[in-house]
């Protein structure tokens, strides 16, 4: 859109809110079409259509601008609150207030909504619930009205205009714990958790006894993966009140974080005995149930989740999840009638479409499938926005700046620990395998997909990220060879909560492929394997999976060929201007071919000597939280390969994407 169409819908759109506001629907209802013929996924102008539509008493039309609008923005606060007053000008209390709980959800400053929910639940005679959601509207009227107006900025998708606005009230009211709270939920959606975990720590300096400051602080140090740290504020929340199923709840789930299962899964059975149905808490029972690998039990719990609430799409994702499980024909059924609520929550649907192509790939219904799959992916999408142009200028930056000349100049610096094993490629290549394999080895420890180096790279991108975005990795140049050291003596000591005491240890963030040119500087003696697998088989495999988080680029076939090819691009980047065998590229299907030969090859690689208990690594009984948990607990087999080729008739805008790499595999 240019500047002078940008200016014409503004202006279209300003009439229209002056019109409504003197009531003159129809005419807000001309003006806004001006704004929709420029930009018809314009979210703003669908939601006053819809408003406008329902004051004329055409609902039918009101729901039609709804639908549309949650199409393009499936987590519009506002579009949701005005599907309950939709809803409830009709009768419907039921999908009213189910609405309503959508809308907080998306955006917690809608006081309509939670006014809303205060006297629906009064009418049921839902006493407790109602006063909970009178008292959030009580506190949002008691708000700054900056505060009210940022938070619905950043819950809109502007969160650069939020930033701006709290930042400014910060700056007249430093200590006002709600600006800070705001400011660091900012933070957090930007991905600068360091600021936000310093302003939550002020927050809980300030307001001690402030529970919300206090779960917002442990949230923000399990993002940055400082387990000992949020395990230590979530035992000081349980030893203020023990019998408090949220504090219980947040132990448990700490635990499961740190590794400790047998404590998690005590906290979430005292959560249980308050709480028997609480579908929430039975499927985190069960994602830590599968993690531990009791897949029997984890099975159970799932499903005692979709029993007590039919909707919890998490629950049926976890099953599908699994990998090993098979849906039955109740199932399949059951999840199809929640797939098709128009009310449903658009994760609760991602996760339900996801679940349901699982259940019918199994079935060998491709067509269905595929469906589902591309139904889920879709709407995701919507929630990513990613662009794959972004992440091309930010793999050719690498190219540009980390040249041999660079790790000539720097040869010898950074801190010389022998200790990480870094895994990389992309997720769904085969690199839990690798990690699996290696971890049975009693000189190594495995741990997670770490985010330290992720970390490091986004530290040393400044907040300039948006302006300069070239600037890591271009000050790559700049840093000395003392503060190589100190990043990499940082990253060591950082990732020490971990490990258990053996010499070498895995990391196996799979984007860390991006970053080898820093990992080589600060870690000049670590060992990096590229987990690669052919294109197809890893590019369907990265499609049909809902990823916890991040993986932005898996929600769309064009997205992931080229994400495919920028990293194959990549690797041959590092292999040229790295020391050679500086990278050990292993295959997944060399891997299958050749177990003993591909396990000596990998533990040479890491100057390990040979043990079987790595031939044998399915008997390791380790705790493993990727989705390949349960298929790294089964001797290695040829389950994964070629799945792609019953959905052959839907995979061409993959194939060209792939472009040469595929002709290169064939």
């Amino acid at each position: 859109m240019n500047v002078t169409s940008r200016d014409e819908v503004d202006h279209a759109l300003k009439r229209a809110q002056m019109a409504m506001k003197q009531g003159k629907f129809a005419v807000a209802m001309s003006e806004l079409d001006t704004v929709l013929e420029t930009d018809s996924t314009h979210s703003d102008a669908l939601y006053l259509k819809a408003v406008c539509a329902r004051y004329l008493d055409d609902n039918e039309s009101a729901q039609t601008w709804l639908t549309r609008l949650m199409q393009v923005a499936p987590e519009y606060g506002r579009a949701w609150q005005e599907l309950g007053h939709l809803s409830r000008k009709r009768g419907d209390s039921t999908s009213a207030l189910s609405a309503y709980q959508n809308a907080v959800r998306f955006n917690p400053a809608l006081d309509a909504a939670w006014t809303a929910q205060a006297e629906l639940h009064s009418a049921s005679g839902d006493t407790e619930q109602a006063a909970t959601a009178r008292a959030q509207a009580d506190r949002l009227k008691g708000l700054p009205k900056i505060l009210v107006a940022a938070t619905n900025h950043l819950h809109e998708g502007r969160p650069l205009k939020a930033e701006e606005l709290t930042r400014a009230f910060l700056g007249k009211h430093p200590h006002h714990v709600d600006a800070m709270c705001l400011l660091a939920e900012i933070g957090t959606r930007m991905g600068v958790f360091d600021d936000a975990e310093l302003l939550l720590e002020s927050a809980a300096e300030f307001e001690p006894d402030n529970v919300q400051v206090r779960l917002d602080y442990i949230r923000v140090l399990r993002k940055r993966q400082k387990y000992a740290e949020s395990l230590v504020q979530a035992r000081a929340l349980l030893a203020r009140n023990p019998q408090n199923p949220v504090f219980q709840s947040q132990f448990a789930i700490e635990n499961l974080q740190a590794g400790n299962y047998d404590t998690a899964l005590s906290a979430f059975e005292k959560v249980l005995e308050q709480l028997p149905n609480d579908a929430a808490t039975l499927t985190s029972r069960g994602h830590a149930l599968k993690t531990y690998g009791k897949a029997e039990d984890a099975i159970a719990s799932y499903r005692a989740a979709y029993a007590a609430k039919p909707d919890h799409g998490d629950a049926y994702y976890g099953l599908a999840n699994l990998k090993t499980y098979r849906f039955d024909d109740t199932e399949l059924s059951a999840m199809q009638t929640q797939a098709d609520r128009p009310d449903l929550a658009p994760s609760a649907r991602i996760q339900f479409c996801f679940a349901l192509g699982k259940a019918f790939e199994d079935r060998g219904d491709a067509e269905s499938a595929f469906k589902y799959y591309e139904q889920g992916n879709a709407l995701k999408r919507v929630q990513m926005r990613y662009k794959t142009e972004d992440m091309l200028v930010e793999l050719n930056a690498q190219k540009t700046h980390c040249t041999a000349a660079l790790f000539g100049a720097q040869s010898g610096q950074g801190d010389p620990s022998p200790d990480p094993i870094f895994i990389v490629g992309l997720p769904r290549a085969g690199s839990t395998l690798l990690e699996q394999i290696l971890a049975s080895h009693s000189q190594v420890d495995g741990t997670l997909e770490l985010p330290n180096i992720l970390a490091t790279a986004h530290r040393l991108r400044g907040r300039k990220a948006l302006t300069d975005r070239e600037r890591y990795p271009r000050i790559l140049h700049e840093l000395t060879g003392e503060q190589l050291a100190e990043l990499g003596q940082a990253y060591i000591e950082d990732t020490r909560i971990h490990r258990k005491g053996a010499a070498f240890f895995t990391d196996k963030m799979p984007n860390n492929f991006r970053h080898i040119g820093l990992i080589h500087l600060i870690l000049p003696n670590a060992k990096i394997i590229d987990a690669r697998r052919d294109p197809l088989d890893c590019c369907w495999s990265c499609f049909k999976q809902l990823f916890a988080e991040g993986q932005e680029f898996t929600y769309g076939l064009e997205e992931i060929g080229a994400y495919y090819k920028a990293y194959v691009d990549l690797m041959d980047h590092w292999e040229k201007v790295l020391p050679e065998g500086r990278i050990l590229r292993v295959q997944h299907e060399n891997v299958l071919d050749d177990l003993e030969g591909q396990v000596r090859r990998l533990l040479d690689h890491c100057g390990l000597p040979f043990e079987q208990n790595c031939v044998d690594f399915h008997t390791n009984d380790r705790a493993v939280r990727t989705a390949s948990s349960e298929q790294v607990r089964q001797p290695i087999n040829r389950a994964g390969q070629g799945q792609w080729q019953p959905f052959t008739p839907y995979l061409d805008p993959l194939k060209r994407a792939l472009g040469e790499v595929l002709e290169d595999t064939v």
